[in-house]
Parts: structure tokens; C-alpha cells; sequence
């Protein structure tokens, strides 16, 4: 009889204990790494493109750039806007001036369900950039490889590192650059890619803008949770 009172005892202490959950153990830490370039590896989750692939005269470049004090590397995000079309290009362009540097795509979905806010490290040149998450595609063409995108302005101030953070419901569902007109929310448990792009025009008040150089550097990328 002993013999199944400690067996009882062992299964009703395991149920205790099963029950005494801490609600913790269900939310995930209060902040996640998506991107950190803090070495070149980071280089190869990352492709380019611009208005040169339609005729424009724009380009592009990302680097990973030592700061200085031997010990750490941060992304180099650069390069020059123009409003020029290459001359004889079979590209009918509607506008020209942008770039930007686009991440390929996570293998399967990055889940940010319990996040919502998007971080990033940034020191920048007083341009206005562009912030895009990618999305498994359900809004724009259902069967299609295109990604609906959501994206949000970020101002970067010159030459002091700045920590701006981008709540996810300020992410504009947007096809091919325009708002889409329509009240739509974001799943952020079916994340599939992100960017960050510059225009010449465009932008928030204040901001550099125009043709020219352009030039940010990216510590990293976050997901945070700000909301208890």
C-alpha cells in the first residue's frame, strides 16, 4: 500500500505542478532580434534594388562598416538618388529617385504575434526613409508570389544614433507604393521579410530631402513588446 501512496502522491504533485503555471512561461521576452548586423554574414540575408532596374540612374550599396573601436560592425546602407532616366530605356517610368535594401525571405514565417512595435538602430543623414514588412500574400492577388506590404515613414536624424520605434498599427497596407484605401490589419504571425527604402521626394516635413547622396547605418532591427 505504501508502494501506491507514494505513486499518488508523485502524480499529484505532478499535476500541482502542471497547474501552478506561471503566466510568464506563455509570453515571449519582452524584446526579439530579427536582423543584427554586426558582422558581414549578415550581408547574405539581404538583396538591393533600385530605379535603376527600370531605367533609372539610381544606385545602391550595403556594407558592413567597423565603428571604430575594433570590437563592433554595423551596416552601411548608401548611395545616390537621381531623378534622371537612362536615355532609350523601353521602361515607361512614372517617377524615378529610390532605393532600398530588402531582406529575402525567412524560410517558412517569422511569427511576432506577441509584439507590437518594430525597433531600429539607425544614425542617419536627416533623410526620411521607409520602413516595409512583407507578409504572406491574402490582400492584394490570393495565388500570386507577391507579398502585401505595410510601411511606415522613419526619420532619421543626422549623425547621432537614433532608437526609433514603430508601433505596428502604424503600418499602412500599401501595393506598389500606394496606400491602399481600405481599413486591413496586419498579421504579424505571417511575417515573411522587411526593408528599408529611401525616396528623393516624399517623406515628413522637415526631412532632407531631394536627388543626391544617402547614407544610414543600421545596428539592428527589433521586435519589442511596449504594452503589458
Amino acid at each position: 500500500m505504501s508502494r501506491f501512496r507514494s505513486l499518488l502522491q508523485a502524480s499529484l504533485n505532478a499535476t500541482r505542478r502542471a497547474l501552478a503555471w506561471n503566466i510568464e512561461d506563455l509570453v515571449p521576452p519582452s524584446e526579439r532580434y530579427i536582423f543584427n548586423f554586426s558582422s558581414k554574414d549578415e550581408l547574405k540575408n539581404w538583396h538591393l534594388y533600385s530605379d535603376s532596374e527600370y531605367g533609372g540612374l539610381s544606385s545602391a550599396a550595403l556594407e558592413i562598416k567597423d565603428t571604430g573601436n575594433g570590437s563592433t560592425s554595423v551596416g552601411l546602407f548608401s548611395g545616390n538618388l537621381s531623378l534622371d532616366v537612362m536615355e532609350g530605356s523601353k521602361w515607361n517610368m512614372t517617377r524615378s529617385g529610390f532605393c532600398g535594401m530588402r531582406s529575402k525571405k525567412f524560410d517558412g514565417f517569422i511569427d511576432l504575434d506577441g509584439y507590437d512595435t518594430i525597433a531600429l538602430k539607425l544614425k542617419g543623414d536627416g533623410r526620411c526613409y521607409i520602413s516595409t514588412i512583407y507578409t504572406e500574400n491574402w490582400v492584394n492577388s490570393p495565388g500570386q508570389d507577391e507579398d502585401n506590404s505595410w510601411q511606415a515613414f522613419v526619420f532619421v536624424p543626422k549623425d547621432n544614433w537614433y532608437i526609433a520605434k514603430i508601433p505596428l498599427t502604424r503600418y499602412a497596407p500599401t501595393w506598389r507604393g500606394n496606400i491602399i484605401n481600405a481599413r486591413m490589419e496586419m498579421n504579424p504571425a505571417r511575417i515573411v521579410g522587411m526593408s528599408l527604402s529611401v525616396n528623393a521626394e516624399g517623406g515628413v516635413p522637415d526631412a532632407k530631402s531631394g536627388p543626391g547622396d544617402f547614407g544610414v547605418e543600421v545596428d539592428w532591427i527589433k521586435a519589442l513588446r511596449m504594452m503589458q
